[in-house]
């Protein structure tokens, strides 16, 4: 049995020494990248296996125009990284417990986790017209930085009720993405004048709508919130309705200074919001708000219309001058012209 071991030994250092000859010829050579991998893992270096294995799969990409046999082994290569990857994830995580941490009692540290194995992509803010610099990168706001949320959520019901005398009037709902005669209409997402994502405004680009008169209730949960306030861009307060089987595609928000807040009316299980690299489901009367120069998109997989109350407040982040100061900005903006893209929700 000794021998045996010697002589396998013998056998991996051997077609180390292969692999990385033809390496030096060839660093992209899939097949010796595979072949070092093997003699890695054979020799106990699982860590370093597991990156030779990763670089051959990289490489080859979608695997087009490969022989099948060459195919075969990239699979042998993913199931083996795999595995490596699961043990050494078995490893830091038993490591952590046995040094006294539970590694999921911190979001943050739980994310660097799910970041470094690869389990999850880094998602970063993208507005598509203004960045404000040195604002926290967080896709769902903490409760305990908008405890005035709360307070929305006890008025959830009233608000669902108000809700409810719309719906049982005319249709008032209209598409949320409408074409403007001002501005190119090109880059919609194939969302522009598409009735599956409507909604009833109660303030739009800033201006009170004469609907916000019918739902006296959802107007008071909203008072005293630090609603963003630009003159002519917003507040945007509305009913947004998702028609079932609907998907609104992963899009950017056009400014970081400000957080959109859902308020789920009615949310029929199947419908899902995402935000970043967190999948979220819409529950009746359960609020959040979120950065949504974040990647994000929304599916109704349900039966039935889903529909929430949305509105945009300041960046808790953002002082009482910054803030007046971006206004400020928009407002100088808008004096240039006439007023540019419409910030929407």
């Amino acid at each position: 049995m000794a021998n045996a071991g010697i002589e396998a030994r013998e056998a991996h250092t051997r077609r180390l020494a292969e692999a990385e000859v033809r390496l030096q010829t060839d660093p992209r050579d899939l097949r010796a990248l595979i072949a070092k991998a093997d003699a890695l893992e054979g020799l106990g270096d699982g860590r370093s296996a597991a990156s030779f294995y990763s670089a051959a799969l990289r490489i080859a990409g979608d695997g087009r125009g490969l022989p099948p046999d060459l195919i075969a082994e990239l699979r042998r290569a993913q199931i083996a990284a795999t595995g490596q990857a699961e043990r050494f994830q078995t490893h830091l995580d038993q490591s952590l417990r046995a040094a006294g941490f539970d590694p999921s009692g911190s979001g943050r540290f739980a994310l660097s986790l799910d970041l470094m194995a690869g389990r999850k992509q880094l998602y970063q803010q993208q507005p598509l017209f203004y960045l404000f610099p040195g604002l926290p990168q967080i896709q769902f706001q903490p409760r305990d930085t908008i405890p005035w949320l709360a307070q929305v959520e006890q008025a959830a019901a009233d608000i669902r009720g108000e809700l409810g005398v719309l719906l049982a009037g005319t249709d008032v709902f209209r598409p949320y993405v409408e074409r403007r005669e001002n501005r190119p209409n090109g880059d919609t997402l194939g969302m522009i004048d598409n009735p599956d994502w409507s909604a009833l405004f109660l303030w739009k680009d800033g201006i009170e709508q004469p609907l916000a008169a019918r739902c006296p209730r959802t107007m008071e949960a909203l008072a005293g919130l630090p609603l963003c306030r630009v003159p002519g861009r917003t507040p945007s307060i509305l009913f947004s309705k998702l028609a079932p089987g609907a998907r609104i595609p992963p899009h950017h928000g056009l400014i970081n200074t400000r957080l959109i807040c859902h308020l789920p009316l009615i949310a029929p299980p199947g419908s899902r919001f995402r935000v970043g690299n967190e999948v979220r489901e819409w529950k009746e009367g359960e609020a959040w708000a979120f950065d949504d120069t974040i990647e994000h998109e929304a599916r109704n997989d349900s039966g039935q219309d889903r529909t929430i109350l949305i509105f945009d407040v300041w960046k808790p982040e953002l002082t009482e001058e910054e803030r007046d100061l971006v206004s400020t900005l928009f407002e100088s903006i808008d004096t240039y012209g006439a007023g540019g893209a419409a910030w929407g929700v």
